[in-house]
């Protein structure tokens, strides 16, 4: 006992001692030493399969409550926009602050089939976006039968009904087989937009040298679908006809400012 005493004096004089000169001062509440924020986990989730059996994977970066859904190869020769989804990804998962009540829901290949095939349309033969159930659809062996008669359109319409996006983002490119003299007429590409979505259209035109112009809502559309039908702001991305000859780094320094500017959509990049 003795022993005992005689040490916790000991402690005491030394904390007293502290006090005196200086090194040592008393909180009166526990102090948080700040850390470093975790990196976010990107989620790899397998939400359906091809026509052949491909796996469809998503991409979900973050948790907040206002949501981007970006997506690429629709159209399977229309490569350029999958690397830089998959780089919207990567961004992310390294850059958390973005994701301050946010989370992006991406895409990487809508149209697998299409794309191990190098065709725009699925391995049906049916142009996937063609097949919304949009008021403006027409039934066609082109458009399919029938609305979302292909499983991928169905994979599509599924993340809309389950995330709830507040805008949307799909990147196309291109091509001999799209829109008849688009190409042509606008070789280095451009920003359409559907439904109520001009304001986003501009704000991202401003973080790359694509114009923004008004194609308009083709029948059966996703724009269509989504812009009109269920008032979603969506831009469409047509990407310049060499861009899948880019290497991904190149466009992601090209077009994935523009891209975190429709994440962070009305707030301006930081």
């Amino acid at each position: 006992m003795d022993r005992r005493r005689t040490f916790i004096w000991a402690v005491c004089g030394v904390l007293a001692a502290l006090v005196v000169g200086g090194c040592y001062k008393s909180v009166a509440h526990p102090v948080i030493v700040d850390t470093p924020q975790a990196e976010p986990v990107v989620h790899r989730i397998i939400v359906g399969t091809s026509v052949e059996n491909r796996s469809i994977e998503c991409l979900v970066v973050g948790q907040g409550r206002d949501v981007t859904f970006i997506l690429g190869a629709i159209h399977g020769d229309e490569p350029a926009g999958t690397p830089l989804v998959r780089q919207m990804a990567e961004y992310l998962a390294r850059h958390p602050n973005l994701l301050q009540g946010r989370k992006v829901v991406l895409l990487p290949v809508a149209n697998p089939d299409g794309m191990a095939r190098n065709t725009r349309l699925n391995a049906l033969g049916v142009d996937l976006n063609r097949n919304f159930s949009a008021a403006n659809r027409t039934n066609n062996t082109l458009h399919g039968h029938t609305a979302l008669s292909e499983p991928e359109a169905r994979v599509i319409e599924q993340l809309i009904g389950q995330y709830a996006p507040d805008r949307i983002v799909s990147i196309h490119q291109l091509t001999q087989t799209g829109p008849e003299a688009l190409s042509s007429r606008l070789p280095n590409g451009c920003i359409d937009y559907d439904g109520p979505a001009r304001a986003l259209a501009d704000r991202t035109a401003e973080y790359c040298d694509l114009p923004v112009e008004k194609l308009g809502a083709r029948p059966g559309s996703l724009g269509s679908y989504a812009g009109l039908t269920l008032g979603i702001p969506i831009i469409t991305l047509e990407l310049p006809r060499y861009a899948n000859r880019l290497n991904s780094e190149f466009l992601w320094q090209r077009y994935g400012q523009m891209l975190i500017a429709a994440v962070t959509y009305p707030a301006r990049p930081k």
